[in-house]
């Protein structure tokens, strides 16, 4: 598509989405470095707690099936600008709930449902504006994604430390979102849908089939379900491990470590694994999903190390070492799964992937809370590594047993 906003509004209108991202992204993150601080002031159990990560988890799966068809057909614009509003809404909310049920509804619910419609929006409109670019406004656009997690986390723990109020940081940035989707009103254009023949939309049925008549499909839908279970339990209780077992730290500092060391890794592995896939997937067809089995399987040995490891040099060492292995995994999670899908279902097929992907990982933050409780949050990071195998094994299954098969190229 040629620039039909003129000028430089194509970089102007990134900008102003990275903005939103950098903000959709970090407000996913406020909840984990205040945890143990809401959870002391509503006497909540852990497993209560890691409930609001799982309640905004679950909602998140159930409606993100439904956010990519309406970025096909309605206004990219509206939906984003209704997202950020939604879900700053319910950040903010939860700044003035009176109990974790509050924090569980609005925070999780209602933050939830808005963030599960700004992503496939957002970059359906970064992709329609930078056609002949888009790699690059991609890139520029998971920047900030990594961005936000890392300087919110911080943030937020600088707010508690220095005000020493959990509140704060949900109504700042609750107020700071609702405040960008008003600028975002009236600068960032409306788009037309990229609307094709009736014919060419395969219906939610059609992606159904083409999710579970191959079985490699299903196969790499449970591996991204346990790779998204470690990922969730590992977000929400990281700061909480670094809390517990560092006690001289501030809130600033265990909810920047918790994140900072593990996504410097998850970056070089993306980078690393993309480009050995790139050069041999003409020669190598099954490499993506060989990518996938190593990061799960290399990746495992640092979630152990990371739990158990005695000083705090050792434990960022092993939150590196995990995130650069998780990237690997990351650079092909979701290019495997096009390889089994046929071209014209793979856009509605990957809401139905994701959506049970995450419905599974909506229960790690309870689980890992219930094992807290009864046992240590040290013994819950550590069983992390064991759904990293399981993922590791599924995929393994879908290369060694069904790839000639359902292969699609």
């Amino acid at each position: 598509m040629t620039d039909e906003n003129g000028g430089n509004y194509k970089w102007g209108a990134l900008a102003l989405l990275c903005a939103a991202c950098f903000l959709q992204q970090g407000m996913r993150q406020i909840f984990p470095p205040l945890a143990s601080s809401i959870g002391d002031g509503f006497g909540a159990s852990a497993a209560f707690r890691g409930s609001v990560m799982g309640v905004f988890t679950l909602v998140y799966a159930l409606a993100v099936p439904f956010s990519g068809m309406a970025g096909d057909f309605l206004s990219r614009k509206k939906i984003v600008i209704f997202a950020l509003a939604v879900f700053s809404l319910g950040v903010l909310g939860a700044g003035w709930a009176t109990g974790i049920l509050g924090i569980m509804l609005m925070y999780g619910a209602v933050n939830g449902f808005g963030q599960s419609f700004f992503y496939p929006a957002a970059t359906s409109l970064v992709q329609q504006l930078h056609s002949e670019r888009k790699a690059t406004a991609l890139s520029i656009l998971q920047i900030a994604l990594y961005s936000g997690i890392v300087l919110f986390s911080f943030a937020s723990g600088k707010m508690l430390d220095v005000c020493g109020n959990w509140r704060v940081p949900f109504r700042v940035f609750g107020i700071a979102g609702v405040v960008w989707a008003l600028v975002l009103v009236f600068l960032l254009r409306d788009t037309k849908p990229v609307r094709g023949p009736v014919a060419e939309k395969p219906r939610f049925a059609d992606a159904l089939r083409a999710v579970f008549s191959k079985p490699s499909a299903i196969l790499l839908a449970l591996g991204l379900g346990m790779q998204i279970f470690v990922d969730v339990g590992f977000k929400m209780w990281m700061p909480t491990y670094l809390k517990e077992t560092f006690p001289g730290m501030g809130a600033a500092s265990y909810g920047l470590h918790a994140v900072l060391w593990h996504y410097l890794g998850a970056f070089a592995g993306v980078v690393v694994g993309s480009r050995i896939a790139d050069r041999l997937v003409r020669v190598r067809h099954g490499i993506r999903m060989e990518m996938n089995i190593a990061g799960l399987v290399l990746g495992a040995p640092f979630i152990l190390w990371m739990s158990e490891a005695g000083t705090f040099r050792a434990v960022c060492a092993a939150m590196g070492l995990f995130g650069f292995f998780r990237g690997v995994y990351d650079s092909n999670q979701f290019a495997s799964i096009f390889d089994v899908i046929a071209p014209r279902y793979r856009a509605s097929a990957m809401g139905v992937v994701l959506a049970f992907a995450f419905a599974f990982g909506a229960v790690a933050p309870v689980v890992l809370g219930m094992v807290k409780d009864s046992f240590s949050m040290s013994a819950g990071l550590s069983s992390l590594c064991v759904f990293f195998l399981l993922g590791a094994a599924l995929i393994a299954v879908a290369r060694y047993r069904f790839l000639e098969r359902d292969y699609e190229g």
